[in-house]
């Protein structure tokens, strides 16, 4: 099967541009369509990006009223149901959007399976605009993405996590420590494991750079993924930054996947 957006060019000439330059646009998205990452419609002339307007409105934000801490949307009766699943040096977590739901797991389907790593550019536009705690948004020292396995590296060309992570550092203006933590060993995928086997699968997982123990030494760091599901993976990262001396994390991931509470 053809990757959503294999057609898609360059984007469409400006309407100030010479006239030559507008017809050959014209030619080249009569022959070689824009198409949208996501949805696999034509993308319009406004367009910005790979992904179209219209997916981007169909994302299924997390709707409030939301915890504070970690932005989870709180029942109707009894307390945040996700904020237990953290560490206690965890400040803050924030995430966009519902996963699994149509729209945003094309989203991440596109960047993490399909070879689109432009499609974090607007996930990531997006997630540096969500609201944080002021403590967090003073003391945050740089955005650490989950690393992945070399060997699934290789096979990916790119680790979505970090393409996530660059997205929101050019928004923040804070930096990318993409050397922070290794995978000390391959892990089979989280996507079909119960919970208790996603713990046990990543436990131990995971180990701060010592080349980067100076640079991590009482800084809070947020870390960087595309889907926070049950915690595990994150968790784990969050527990070798803080043996390392990491003084607080936070999570910032695309999508969230829903509580038992929450279905």
């Amino acid at each position: 099967m053809t990757a959503p957006g294999a057609s898609m060019p360059t984007r469409p000439a400006s309407p100030r541009a010479p006239r030559w330059r507008r017809a050959l646009s014209a030619l080249g998205q009569f022959v070689f369509p824009r198409t949208c990452a996501a949805c696999e419609a034509a993308l319009d002339d406004a367009d910005d990006g790979i992904v179209c307007g219209r997916c981007w409105a169909r994302l299924e934000l997390l709707p409030g009223p939301h915890c504070a801490r970690c932005w989870h949307p709180l029942p109707a009766r009894g307390g945040c149901p996700a904020c237990p699943m953290l560490p206690p040096f965890v400040r803050a977590a924030r995430s966009l959007c519902w996963v699994p739901e149509p729209t945003s797991s094309a989203l991440v389907a596109a960047l993490k399976y399909h070879g689109w790593p432009a499609v974090a550019a607007g996930m990531g536009a997006r997630l540096a605009r969500l609201p944080w705690p002021p403590d967090v948004v003073a003391e945050r020292a740089a955005l650490v993405p989950v690393p992945l396995a070399p060997a699934r590296q290789r096979e990916r060309g790119y680790n979505q996590a970090e393409a996530l992570a660059q997205a929101v550092s050019r928004a923040w203006g804070i930096p990318v420590w993409r050397d922070a933590l290794t995978r000390a060993r391959g892990t089979p995928s989280q996507t079909r494991l119960t919970p208790g086997e996603r713990l046990a699968n990543v436990h131990g997982a995971f180990l701060a750079s010592a080349s980067c123990a100076d640079r991590l030494h009482g800084k809070h760091v947020i870390l960087v993924d595309d889907v926070l599901t049950t915690g595990a993976t994150l968790n784990a990262c969050a527990d070798a930054l803080f043996a390392a001396g990491t003084r607080t994390m936070s999570y910032l991931t695309f999508g969230r996947a829903r509580t038992a509470a929450d279905r």
